[in-house]
């Protein structure tokens, strides 16, 4: 529909131009020869006249079916116009006849073959119509042919002459126009054969878990799958036109090295959380031209944590074994040390000073098992009694706990700041209290002079690759020196 749309504002265009200039010259050669013809300047103003009109028509149709039939009724008007001219100027020696064929080259390339034919078929008839009228001298009376009438034999001639213009006109124009309209087709089944394949690509690289990114030839990032965005949690723009080596946190000699290549890097989210990364690297190539390269990486921050609890939780076993057997081992000269002492204590000839020492023996020989007992506690991973709790009154008990031992100052004190909608979450009360007396423990010490202790609890979303969920935060903030590094 657009098509022939487009097509019908060039024919009306056209028509513009041709009438303007054939007639124009027509009436210029006229004023020359002192003769004036009505009729070109009532054909001009009429032309004009009818174009306004055909654009205003034109702007209400949107059918193609009515493009067409809109199409035919233009066509059909001209040809009845140049009739008109032909009749008025010689007839069958008009200069005007070439006007036929133009209008007919022109149903063709709008029409087609089939058009094309139509309108051929008309124009003859008409045409036929004008040689029959002159050659009869029907309209002698009117004066519109200017010229005599040929012999018959050169009026057949004359008039065969122009029916085969016309039909190899429409034959020619209509076979150019359907060829046209095959390559169109043809072109247009390729682009959206290349969209389709296009975005079928684009699909399969923003389907794929891994991340993938591009490069210039500078190392300049251009482009980013939707997972590298999900994984690295940027967003387009705050990382496009940026060194691929900055964004992923390697350094820029290694990063020159490591192509082509598979490494590990340890990086950071947008949000400044831990990133770990198994990043293979290739060079993008068009040609033999190397003009960037191509990145592909998965997150492997999860495996890494959980390779990490798992030494962790070894060391802890290795640990609990070896403190196992030194308990043991140190368990029991200890009870027999102890046993003896009591043994000895309970002679009535020993004296005071003696008693006394074995009394410290005793108290010492206690206090190493306890000893030895709470490093087995350690050494091994605590069995959590987790509950419902709210970490807010944790934090109001631990406070409190705080000023009734004495733990603060005078010149030190304490700020708790709770925030709203703090969910109730699964952890063991003791050892979180523990967590709490450590931090605020630390943070006072690091205030030998005096100063405030600020402890705050609040409600916060964060986002970690494709994951996002709400977390509970608690925050220990001091005004003190803080603690060396090492």
């Amino acid at each position: 529909m657009d098509e022939i749309k487009v097509r019908l504002k060039w024919l009306i265009a056209f028509r513009v131009v041709v009438v303007t200039l054939l007639l124009g010259l027509s009436i210029a050669f006229q004023i020359a020869k002192n003769e004036l013809v009505f009729a070109y300047y009532a054909l001009i103003v009429f032309t004009y006249a009818i174009t306004i009109a055909y654009a205003v028509a034109l702007r209400q149709l949107s059918t193609t079916r009515a493009l067409q039939q809109f199409a035919y009724a233009q066509i059909g008007v001209d040809l009845l116009l140049e009739t008109f001219l032909v009749a008025r100027t010689e007839g069958i020696s008009s200069p005007f006849l070439t006007l036929y064929v133009i209008t007919v080259l022109c149903a063709s390339f709008i029409l087609q073959r089939r058009g094309g034919l139509t309108m051929a078929g008309v124009s003859v008839i008409l045409f036929g119509l004008v040689t029959i009228v002159q050659q009869r001298g029907w309209a002698d009376s009117l004066g519109w042919f200017t010229s005599e009438p040929l012999p018959p034999l050169r009026t057949l001639q004359e008039y065969s002459m122009h029916v085969l213009a016309v039909l190899a006109g429409c034959f020619l124009s209509g076979t150019l126009a359907e060829q046209l309209k095959r390559a169109d087709q043809s072109l247009v089944e390729t682009e959206q054969g290349l969209s389709r394949l296009q975005a079928f690509h684009e699909n399969v690289v923003q389907s794929i878990s891994s991340g993938v990114f591009t490069t210039d030839g500078e190392g300049r990032l251009t482009w980013l799958n939707r997972a590298a965005l999900d994984i690295t949690g940027y967003e387009t723009g705050a990382v496009l036109h940026r060194s691929w080596w900055e964004v992923f946190g390697v350094k820029r000699d290694n990063a020159l090295r490591a192509v082509p290549g598979s490494f590990e890097v340890e990086s950071q989210r947008a949000d400044g959380s831990r990133l770990v990364l198994g990043m293979t690297l290739s060079p993008l190539t068009e040609g033999p031209a190397r003009v960037g390269l191509v990145g592909v990486f998965k997150d492997l921050t999860q495996m890494r944590d959980l390779e990490e609890e798992m030494r962790r939780r070894e060391w802890f076993a290795k640990i609990g074994e070896m403190s196992a057997g030194m308990a043991h081992e140190i368990r029991n000269p200890l009870g027999g040390m102890a046993g003896a002492l009591q043994m000895l204590r309970k002679e009535p000839t020993i004296d005071e000073e003696n008693a006394r020492l074995m009394d410290i023996a005793t108290r010492e020989a206690t206090r190493l098992n306890a000893i030895v007992t709470e490093f087995l506690r350690y050494s091994r991973p605590p069995d959590l009694n987790l509950k419902e709790c709210d970490l807010r009154e944790l934090v109001d008990d631990t406070v409190a706990l705080m000023r009734h031992d004495g733990l603060l100052r005078e010149v030190q004190a304490v700020t708790v700041h709770h925030g709203e909608h703090v969910p109730m979450i699964q952890v063991d009360p003791d050892k979180m209290k523990q967590v709490f007396w450590n931090l605020a423990t630390n943070a006072l010490q690091a205030m030998p002079a005096g100063g405030r202790v600020t402890i705050s609890t609040a409600r916060r979303r964060v986002t970690s690759g494709k994951r996002s969920g709400d977390i509970v935060e608690v925050a220990v903030q001091d005004t003190g020196v803080g603690i060396k590094k090492e």
